[in-house]
Protein backbone atom coordinates (compact mmCIF):
# COMPACT_ATOMS: atom_id res chain seq x y z
CA UNK A 1 0.00 0.00 0.00
CA UNK A 2 1.31 3.65 -1.18
CA UNK A 3 2.46 5.96 2.09
CA UNK A 4 1.09 9.27 1.95
CA UNK A 5 3.20 12.04 1.75
CA UNK A 6 3.07 15.64 3.23
CA UNK A 7 5.20 18.37 2.87
CA UNK A 8 6.23 20.12 6.27
CA UNK A 9 6.21 23.79 6.10
CA UNK A 10 6.90 26.51 8.80
CA UNK A 11 3.40 28.42 8.16
CA UNK A 12 0.16 28.26 6.16
CA UNK A 13 0.09 28.43 2.39
CA UNK A 14 -1.59 30.31 0.06
CA UNK A 15 -1.81 27.18 -2.58
CA UNK A 16 -2.73 24.65 -0.15
CA UNK A 17 -4.94 23.47 2.74
CA UNK A 18 -2.54 24.11 6.00
CA UNK A 19 -3.14 21.63 8.97
CA UNK A 20 -1.32 22.70 11.89
CA UNK A 21 -0.58 20.87 14.63
CA UNK A 22 0.12 22.63 18.59
CA UNK A 23 0.21 21.16 21.86
CA UNK A 24 -0.12 23.24 25.00
CA UNK A 25 -1.36 22.28 28.81
CA UNK A 26 -0.40 18.52 27.80
CA UNK A 27 -2.62 18.27 25.05
CA UNK A 28 -2.05 18.46 21.42
CA UNK A 29 -4.37 20.58 19.05
CA UNK A 30 -5.21 20.28 15.35
CA UNK A 31 -6.30 23.61 13.06
CA UNK A 32 -6.68 23.12 9.32
CA UNK A 33 -6.95 26.54 7.70
CA UNK A 34 -7.78 26.96 4.06
CA UNK A 35 -7.62 30.11 1.41
CA UNK A 36 -11.06 30.62 0.03
CA UNK A 37 -9.36 31.84 -3.20
CA UNK A 38 -7.95 27.76 -3.12
CA UNK A 39 -11.12 26.55 -2.92
CA UNK A 40 -12.92 27.53 -6.00
CA UNK A 41 -16.04 29.16 -5.22
CA UNK A 42 -16.43 27.24 -2.48
CA UNK A 43 -15.60 29.35 0.64
CA UNK A 44 -16.40 33.55 0.23
CA UNK A 45 -13.87 34.12 2.76
CA UNK A 46 -10.13 32.58 4.24
CA UNK A 47 -11.42 29.41 6.53
CA UNK A 48 -9.69 29.22 9.95
CA UNK A 49 -10.94 25.80 12.02
CA UNK A 50 -11.19 25.85 15.83
CA UNK A 51 -8.59 23.74 17.38
CA UNK A 52 -9.93 19.97 17.45
CA UNK A 53 -8.15 16.40 18.43
CA UNK A 54 -5.44 16.23 16.41
CA UNK A 55 -6.96 12.88 14.44
CA UNK A 56 -9.96 14.61 13.73
CA UNK A 57 -8.12 17.77 12.54
CA UNK A 58 -6.51 15.48 9.90
CA UNK A 59 -9.42 13.59 8.83
CA UNK A 60 -10.68 16.82 8.16
CA UNK A 61 -8.02 18.19 6.16
CA UNK A 62 -8.19 14.96 4.03
CA UNK A 63 -11.88 14.89 3.44
CA UNK A 64 -11.47 19.17 2.34
CA UNK A 65 -8.88 18.55 0.26
CA UNK A 66 -11.13 15.71 -1.52
CA UNK A 67 -13.86 17.72 -2.25
CA UNK A 68 -11.95 20.54 -3.37
CA UNK A 69 -9.09 18.95 -5.01
CA UNK A 70 -6.36 20.97 -3.24
CA UNK A 71 -2.84 19.62 -1.53
CA UNK A 72 -2.18 19.50 2.26
CA UNK A 73 0.82 20.83 3.78
CA UNK A 74 1.55 20.76 7.43
CA UNK A 75 3.08 22.98 10.04
CA UNK A 76 4.46 20.98 12.75
CA UNK A 77 7.25 23.10 14.76
CA UNK A 78 6.90 20.87 17.89
CA UNK A 79 6.62 17.88 16.62
CA UNK A 80 3.53 16.14 16.89
CA UNK A 81 3.48 14.48 14.00
CA UNK A 82 1.93 11.14 13.85
CA UNK A 83 4.00 8.45 11.47
CA UNK A 84 0.34 6.15 10.95
CA UNK A 85 -0.50 9.36 9.41
CA UNK A 86 1.99 8.97 6.62
CA UNK A 87 5.23 10.27 5.43
CA UNK A 88 6.55 14.31 6.78
CA UNK A 89 9.24 15.93 4.26
CA UNK A 90 10.83 19.32 3.72
CA UNK A 91 11.19 20.32 0.83
CA UNK A 92 14.68 20.75 -0.62
CA UNK A 93 16.00 24.23 -0.38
Amino acid sequence: MAVNRFEQVDEPQADAITLSLSARDGETFGRIACPAELAGGHLVNDFVSDEMEPKEAFRSAIGLANEIKAPIVVEDSQGLWQDEWGVLYREDD
